[in-house]
């Protein structure tokens, strides 16, 4: 018994004296002992500074000034762990068992910067293997248990995040405080984090249910809540460590340009209708390469409603191919300016009569690529709202094309492309087919003109180059045509002006409509118009000033029945803006169809009586003005003869 008691003895004083020496060892030499034992464990080097402090019970720890810990040889030269003090702890007891049990571990002002390039992750440490490693994992199978780590307590205060991928900085986050636990090996790792952002603070809760797989490469369940300045974030599905991610995706913005912000993209204005306030739930898949699945989505951005699925490549810009499906779209207001911090338009110029002389902001063209297709029951856009449309957009490096197939509008159909570029300037241009249009609702909503009602078809081709509206219509070229079927003119009445009745109250009705016309310079040119009416026809020629909003067209109907059926024309002009165009017709031709005669015809009556009377006096016979000198020359010459005679005497 004498022999165990002083075995024990020796044992207790030799760890005593151990430990005594430990305690009474300079801090340097502690820290370039732990230095040698991260480096041979991890590979990289871990530099201390400031003296090291231990504790060895109940809780083994440790805590030490400035501290670096080396990044992965590929990695940039900085180094991925950085603090002005770290303090860690494990349970000694459970140590003594195997387990390894992190009490805590704080670190102040850390920066932790995290790196991949080609597959390789600097997260990830080691070193060449001894020999006997081999054995060891061979015999891993056996029933030896294996130590279990957890960790009670983890604290980062002022920490800054960032992270690398491929030499190009993705994400850099500054004054993050994080909070971590793992109590027990099946329990599920929670995480609190929060960071200052413009406006406010991000707020991040995680829950991880299954660490170790996790850890391990395995595909896990994940739980994120992400609260930041005017929304939220969540998602709930499952995860790797490569990043990818599996699971339902909830966005709620009440206020999104506020939630940009916050997350770095200050100024983005979104107009009403584009998610001002949004409220988006889908499926999302992540892969690795960045690329985002959307499915089964579901986007309330304002007041619109869309039901559909996207696709995402994460790039510069991104590319975006998406089929969204909605009720009555609204973006009535969507012209509106960005309002000043006073709560008022950017531009607080009066209205003037004309084409907007405000520059075109283009540059939303270069914002993504991609192809989005939207069927819509209705789509209101400031000025006009389209019926029923299926339209495609496809946007390719600031290029934006417009595919009507078809598309509702005027209460008709359009069919063709509408092209805005802005790669080197901003144009816009098109190819429309168009049919069933209701031609008032159009010219009114377009160019403002009210007088001429119908249904239509025709085809359009133009373009125009500048980078306002007033300079775009200015510019405007190309070529198009017009058919319209039975319809009315208001302003004046063919009817009363040829003469023909009371009239029809103020208004025209024709039987059809049609014509053709080019464009060049903002002005449109017609040769070709052709009316046809139930007793008239009516042709017409002139111009119309697209760019300065001016009319000059000769319109000339001629009333088919009249003049024994060889027809009376009676031209009108019309000159002027469009907003109120002068239409003066021809008075001479009113007053020979009020009259129900010729203007020649009396001129002819009052010749021949002059003829009658002059011939009466001259005693001849007068057919023609010219014979009236004729007759008096030769009366003159008689009256000569008679005077000379009578002077030298003969009969």
């Amino acid at each position: 018994m004498k022999w165990l008691m002083r075995i024990l003895f020796v044992v207790v004083a030799v760890l005593g004296l151990v430990i005594g020496a430990l305690l009474l060892m300079p801090g340097d030499k502690l820290g370039a002992i732990l230095a040698e034992q991260v480096k041979a464990q991890t590979g990289r080097d871990l530099t201390l500074s400031g003296d090291v402090r231990l504790s060895f019970w109940p809780v083994l720890g440790m805590e030490t000034g400035p501290v670096r810990f080396g990044n992965a040889s590929w990695a940039e030269s900085e180094p991925m762990l950085s603090a002005d003090s770290l303090a860690v702890g494990v349970d000694a007891a459970a140590l003594w068992k195997g387990d390894l049990r992190i009490k805590r571990v704080f670190a102040d002002n850390p920066v932790l910067r995290l790196e991949t390039s080609e597959g390789q992750v600097n997260w990830e440490f080691g070193t060449s293997a001894p020999a006997s490693t081999t054995n060891k994992t061979e015999s891993a199978g056996t029933n030896e248990a294996t130590g279990e780590v957890t960790l009670d307590q983890l604290e980062l205060t002022n920490a800054r995040l960032i992270y690398v991928e491929n030499g190009a900085t993705q994400m850099d986050f500054s004054g993050v405080t994080l909070a971590a636990s793992w109590p027990e090996v099946t329990s599920p790792m929670i995480m609190q984090a929060t960071m200052a952002v413009p406006g406010g603070a991000v707020e991040v809760d995680l829950k991880i249910p299954d660490l170790p797989a996790f850890s391990d490469g395995d595909v896990t369940a994940l739980e994120l809540s992400l609260t930041a300045p005017g929304g939220e974030i969540g998602f709930d599905g499952r995860v790797n460590l490569a990043g990818e991610m599996d699971g339902t995706t909830k966005v709620v913005a009440r206020d999104s340009e506020r939630m940009f912000a916050a997350f770095g993209q200050a100024g983005v204005y979104i107009p009403p209708g584009l998610g001002r306030k949004a409220n988006i739930v889908a499926h999302m898949t992540y892969t690795q390469d960045g690329r985002i699945s959307l499915r089964d989505m579901t986007a309330q951005l304002d007041n619109n409603r869309f039901k559909g699925e996207a696709d995402i490549a994460i790039s510069d810009p991104p590319k975006i191919v998406a089929r969204l499906v909605t009720g009555d779209f609204d973006l009535s207001r969507i012209s509106e300016s960005e309002p000043t911090k006073g709560g008022t338009s950017k531009s607080s110029e009066p209205p003037v009569d004309g084409w907007s002389k405000e520059p075109i902001d283009a540059s939303v063209l270069a914002l993504a690529n991609g192809k989005i297709r939207l069927t819509a029951n209705s789509i209101a856009v400031p000025g006009m709202t389209f019926g029923k449309s299926d339209l495609t957009l496809s946007l390719d490096r600031s290029r934006a094309v417009l595919e009507m197939h078809p598309a509702t509008l005027f209460a008709g159909q359009l069919n063709g492309q509408m092209v805005a570029n802005n790669r080197n300037g901003l144009s816009v241009g098109g190819n429309i087919t168009a049919s069933g249009i209701d031609l008032k609702q159009a010219l009114a909503t377009l160019v403002g003109v009210e007088r001429l009602s119908g249904s239509a078809a025709g085809s359009l081709e133009f373009l125009g180059v500048g980078q306002s509206e007033d300079q775009i219509m200015r510019s405007l070229s190309g070529k198009g045509n017009l058919d319209v079927g039975s319809g009315v003119i208001s302003g004046f009445d063919l009817d009363r002006l040829m003469g023909r009745g009371t009239g029809s109250g103020g208004t025209t009705v024709f039987n059809s409509l049609t014509g053709s016309f080019t464009m060049d310079q903002g002005v449109l040119a017609n040769k070709d118009l052709l009316m046809s009416l139930k007793n008239y026809r009516a042709d017409g020629a002139g111009q119309v000033g697209l760019g300065a909003r001016d009319i000059d067209y000769l319109f000339t109907p001629v009333a088919l029945r009249a003049n024994s059926g060889q027809g009376i024309s009676v031209p009108v002009r019309i000159v002027g803006p469009w907003s109120n165009p002068s239409i003066k017709p021809d008075l001479t031709k009113v007053i020979e169809a009020a009259a129900d005669v010729k203007v020649k015809e009396l001129e002819d009556d009052a010749k021949q009586k002059v003829f009658e009377k002059v011939g009466s006096e001259l005693d001849t016979t007068i057919t023609d003005s010219n014979q009236i000198e004729d007759a008096l020359k030769k009366k003159l010459e008689d009256e000569a003869k008679k005077g000379l005679l009578k002077l030298l005497g003969g009969d």
